[in-house]
Formats: structure tokens, C-alpha cells, sequence
């Protein structure tokens, strides 16, 4: 079977970057993706990325995708706003993907109130991207071990200390690929918008930041009360810095579920 026609269409919407000596990362896009949540409206430019062999051409990854079962992992996207690749200033957000606090609207954690928030920030600065990473949820742990976490976590343990008794580490997320991708659309520094000071040093050892990140604390609920505790106690999560005003500063004393 010919793919002339497709192959010239979507040909010119891909992009092979080199990951490592035997590996490529194929970014696909952009798609324009008009979004709606509440009285919310932008319009973005949508990407996604799939790993594959260092020899495989734009051609192959066309013709074989029918015969690829990508429903069994997920790929990771990344939203564009505005001029991302010229504009002096952009903001940025390297998203883990939570299932149930992007998705279901989980109060457990704050993830989906960060995601959406981010978005409208993006959107009121002109110009931004949204890196949505589909192997972090649960900081890497994976979903199926993020439900047996959060079993332990109904039975008195932190977020830590389930992903400790699992045998993980606290964060084993890697932010990579991530970075290649943010080389390839944009050479420019851009301003990250995170509590985390784990993206911040990942980011910054690539000369890819402004001098100022952006805080993002909201969302909070008596239920993920000690959940925003545990990252800022132990994981470093930051409270103050990149313009947080002292009564911005969200107060996060509770007792363990």
C-alpha cells in the first residue's frame, strides 16, 4: 500500500531528534487544539513524542504505525502558546501526568489545579509551553504503583514513605527528554513555573532558564493538606522565591490522615 499523499502531508510535521546513539525522539505537530475549561479559552498548539530506533525515517514511523500498539503506554505532549520559538520571554511548565488529579479531578493532590493554572498563566503571558510527561505519574513510579501508595497513604503514610516501602526511590523521574525536545522548538531561556527544585537544577545545568522561576501554590484542600506538607518538608519543594509574597505563602501545618 502507497502512503504518497499521507507521507507528504504529515512529513512535513515531523521532526527526528537525536536522543542517544541508537535512539531518536520523533516530535509530531503541531495540531491546533482549541481548549475550553469554564470560562476558560485558548487556543494551542499541541505536540506529542514517541522513542524510536535511530534508523527508523519519518517514512517508517508512518507507515508502521498501524502496527504499533502505542494504546498499551502512553505518550507524552507538549502544549505551545504563542511564538514559542521567537518570542524574548516564555513561561514553562514540565507537567507530570497525574490520572486522577488531571483527569478525575482528584483532591488528593494539587496536580490538576497546577495543570489548569498553568495553562491560563501561559495563556495571559502570550507565549509558553506545557510539557506533559506521560511516564511521571506518581514521580515515576507508574499508576498501578501509585494506587498501592495511595493505599498506604489511607493507612497512615506519607507519599515518601509509601513510595520508600514500595522499593522506589522519592523521585525517580527524568526530565531528559523533556529538555531535548524544549532545544529543539525554543534556543531562547524561558521562565519555569514549579515548586520543585529537582526541574529547576534538571532545567538550569542546561542553560535553558531565566534568572526567576514562577511559584505556583493553590488548590489546597484538608485532604491534600499533608500531601503539600510532605513535598515541601521533604522533597524541598519551595515555598518562597520568584516573587511569593509572604501572604501568598499557603499554610500547610496538619496532622497525617
Amino acid at each position: 500500500m502507497t502512503m504518497k499523499k499521507e507521507f507528504e502531508i504529515l512529513s512535513k510535521k515531523i521532526q527526528l531528534i537525536k536522543r542517544n546513539e541508537t535512539e531518536n525522539l520523533c516530535l509530531v505537530g503541531p495540531v491546533r487544539l482549541p481548549i475550553k475549561q469554564g470560562d476558560f479559552e485558548a487556543t494551542f498548539q499541541w505536540y506529542s513524542w514517541l522513542s524510536v530506533e535511530a534508523s527508523t525515517t519519518a517514512e517508517q514511523v508512518i507507515e508502521n504505525i498501524s502496527k504499533t500498539n502505542l494504546a498499551v503506554g502512553q505518550q507524552s505532549s507538549i502544549l505551545v502558546y504563542g511564538d514559542f520559538a521567537n518570542a524574548d520571554e516564555a513561561l514553562i511548565r514540565m507537567h507530570s501526568i497525574c490520572h486522577t488529579g488531571d483527569i478525575f479531578g482528584s483532591q488528593r493532590c494539587d496536580c490538576g489545579y497546577q495543570l489548569h493554572e498553568s495553562m491560563k498563566m501561559i495563556a495571559e503571558h502570550g507565549c509558553g509551553a506545557i510539557f506533559y510527561l506521560a511516564d511521571h505519574e506518581g514521580r515515576g513510579i507508574g499508576l498501578f504503583s501509585k494506587t498501592l501508595a495511595y493505599l498506604l497513604q489511607e493507612n497512615g503514610y506519607d507519599t515518601v514513605e509509601a513510595n520508600h516501602a514500595l522499593g522506589f526511590e522519592d523521585d525517580i523521574r527524568s526530565y531528559e527528554d523533556a529538555i531535548l525536545l524544549l532545544e529543539a522548538l525554543r534556543q531562547k531561556p524561558s521562565t519555569l513555573i514549579t515548586n520543585n527544585p529537582n526541574k529547576l537544577a534538571a532545567l538550569q545545568q542546561h542553560g535553558l532558564l531565566a534568572d526567576k522561576h514562577i511559584p505556583l501554590w493553590g488548590g489546597m484542600t484538608e485532604t491534600n493538606r499533608f500531601y503539600l506538607q510532605t513535598k515541601v518538608e521533604k522533597a524541598g519543594h519551595i515555598l518562597t522565591d520568584g516573587g511569593l509574597e509572604d501572604e501568598e505563602r499557603p499554610v500547610l501545618h496538619a496532622t497525617r490522615p
